[in-house]
């Protein structure tokens, strides 16, 4: 791999075969472009990091776009206050109670987001995954991926002094699909550390089943309980570069902090699924069409 291209720019290249050579070949034809030890990995823990993904002028593009439609408080746009988690306003009228928690429709807003996350490289590395970590027999070699429109679809604006915790949850609680089986990537656009709130994970919770008692009424973790806090203990905080990229399972539990820094912080986040796995028709996960990639 040449030192100047991203991960995924190298997969790219791979795909498309020899630079002298002669056609270039389909994604769902080509060889394994995760290592064993990587597929391994995801189906053990439920996550997955990859180092350098994303092409750094990719990055840069975004990390503008988002700037500027923060700025420009382009809508549709989702407030701190109106999700109420820990730490946020506790109303529009007091102080920071216009802070922005999301870019909403992300994939509608600016090429370079449609970039990062229809890619080929990206949507070969998903293909791998879905088609035996996530166990999901609709997915197929040869089937597309779909980014799903209906859900996560935006950028994580994270700002200083009124962002709010997430408190330790399934992504998928409020989707509605025939097998929990997607997977979300979350594209860091900047640094991502403890002190301005990056993911935290409890790996291999993907596998496991939850009863009642262990989850709140909005079915986030009850950390008081000694079996909760016996998975707590296994929790991992990956830090983040610009153009690392994290992909995990819909059912793995996971959590953020509040941003303690004085500088937002942005991240693209979309999910995805396979063709097989349709969302449940006249929910929320059906209200909008999903992207073949």
């Amino acid at each position: 791999m040449r030192t100047s291209e991203s991960r995924s720019e190298a997969i790219e290249r791979s795909l498309l075969g020899p630079e002298q050579g002669d056609h270039a070949h389909d994604a769902a034809t080509a060889g394994p472009v995760l290592t064993p030890p990587e597929r391994a990995h995801f189906e053990r823990e439920g996550l997955l990091v990859l180092r350098g993904w994303s092409p750094p002028n990719l990055v840069i593009a975004a990390r503008e776009a988002s700037e500027e439609q923060l700025i420009a408080r382009r809508d549709p746009l989702e407030l701190e206050v109106d999700v109420g988690y820990p730490g946020a306003p506790g109303s529009r009228s007091t102080a920071g109670g216009d802070t922005v928690r999301r870019l909403l429709r992300a994939y509608e807003r600016d090429e370079s987001f449609r970039a990062l996350g229809t890619s080929g490289p990206l949507g070969a590395v998903l293909r791998e995954l879905m088609t035996g970590a996530t166990g999901d027999e609709a997915a197929q070699p040869s089937a597309p991926v779909l980014l799903v429109q209906s859900h996560h679809n935006c950028v994580m604006t994270k700002m200083p002094s009124f962002s709010s915790a997430t408190h330790w949850h399934q992504d998928i609680r409020y989707w509605s699909y025939q097998r929990p089986e997607l997977i979300s990537a979350w594209f860091a656009l900047g640094s991502e550390i403890e002190e301005n709130g990056c993911l935290s994970f409890i790996p291999g919770t993907h596998r496991m089943r939850f009863g009642h008692e262990q989850l709140d009424e909005r079915q986030f973790l009850r950390t008081e309980r000694d079996d909760n806090q016996m998975l707590l203990a296994t929790r991992v905080t990956p830090s983040l570069a610009p153009g690392d990229l994290v992909l995990f399972h819909c059912r793995l539990f996971h959590a953020a902090g509040s941003n303690f820094t004085t500088t937002p912080k942005f991240s693209l986040v979309y999910t995805y699924r396979a063709a097989g796995n349709s969302p449940l028709a006249g929910t929320k996960s059906a209200s909008l069409a999903d992207i073949p990639i």
